[in-house]
């Protein structure tokens, strides 16, 4: 029988917030051997669309980081920043189906999820500008899924997050908007990144199914936390990696990712032929964070 799945699609989208550090890496390195070991593609996006958190130059040393591991990408990159007219035409077809509202809730009115608690929907007429726009969840609304690594997951988002932005009051698009639009654009067909973007998984799912799109497989790795408990990243100080010591590195990324070791040698090339055709996601633990070893570098 004929296999008609589509191809495979992976990607890793950065924020250029600063350096690729040692978290960062570990999930680029999944991402990109879940693809090969499919033997499909691997695209790079860059979620450029929060000027203000955004670092100079932070972008091309990404780039540069990842191409001295040997992650090559097969297409294009894809920039949100000049995405912004098919973050407004979504916007319109969400509107259009009457699921959005304006909310001038500021921070300290916000629910502790996050949810707007001033009842803007029912006084649309008196909210003033600027505001955010949110989507409206039906209290009953759930979703049931498979994840890959964390297993099966069933969240009643209704319950939980019965609204969330699609646009900041600053008038910047969501992350969760505009991450759903690009995948479905670049026809993403599997999702390998950290646990901390697990919560975030039910409300993509839930404007997927509002715009008619697909929804891709998805799997959450642990990330890597310091002695605190706190996740490794650029908000914490992570030391940028180093890319004379990239064979080290993916050494490092693999071990934390519980993957056989590579033979002896210093070619990333060999490191990830070798990584590739041995992947084994299975090995990686069902845990949505594991402290940093000692003898991993930039831990």
């Amino acid at each position: 029988m004929f296999d008609t799945s589509p191809p495979y699609r992976g990607r890793f989208a950065p924020s250029p917030t600063g350096p690729l550090h040692l978290g960062s890496l570990i999930a680029a390195l999944a991402s990109y051997l879940d693809a090969r070991h499919h033997r499909g593609s691997w695209l790079v996006r860059m979620e450029d669309l929060d000027p203000p958190r955004e670092e100079a130059g932070a972008a091309r040393s990404i780039l540069h980081s990842l191409e001295s591991h040997g992650l090559y990408w097969d297409e294009d990159i894809c920039w949100q920043s000049s995405r912004h007219e098919a973050y407004a035409d979504a916007l319109q077809r969400l509107a259009a189906g009457d699921y959005l509202f304006d909310c001038e809730c500021s921070r300290q009115q916000l629910a502790a999820n996050g949810a707007c608690r001033c009842g803007c929907r029912a006084r649309q007429g008196d909210i003033g500008k600027p505001c955010a726009v949110r989507v409206s969840v039906p209290r009953d609304w759930r979703t049931d899924y498979v994840d890959g690594i964390q297993g099966r997951q069933g969240i009643a988002l209704g319950e939980q997050l019965p609204d969330f932005v699609v646009r900041r009051k600053d008038a910047l698009y969501a992350y969760q908007l505009a991450v759903v639009v690009d995948d479905a654009a670049q026809g993403i067909t599997h999702i390998v990144r950290g646990s901390d973007l697990l919560d975030s998984t039910p409300r993509q799912i839930y404007l997927q199914q509002l715009l008619g799109y697909p929804t891709p497989s998805y799997a959450h790795l642990p990330v890597i936390t310091n002695a605190g408990g706190q996740k490794l990243s650029k908000q914490n100080h992570a030391p940028a990696l180093r890319s004379e010591q990239a064979a080290t590195n993916l050494r490092s990324a693999l071990h934390f990712l519980r993957q056989a070791d590579p033979p002896p040698g210093d070619s990333v090339t060999d490191i990830l032929a070798y990584a590739s055709h041995a992947w084994a996601p299975q090995a990686i633990p069902r845990r949505l964070g594991i402290a940093a070893a000692a003898d991993l570098p930039g831990a």
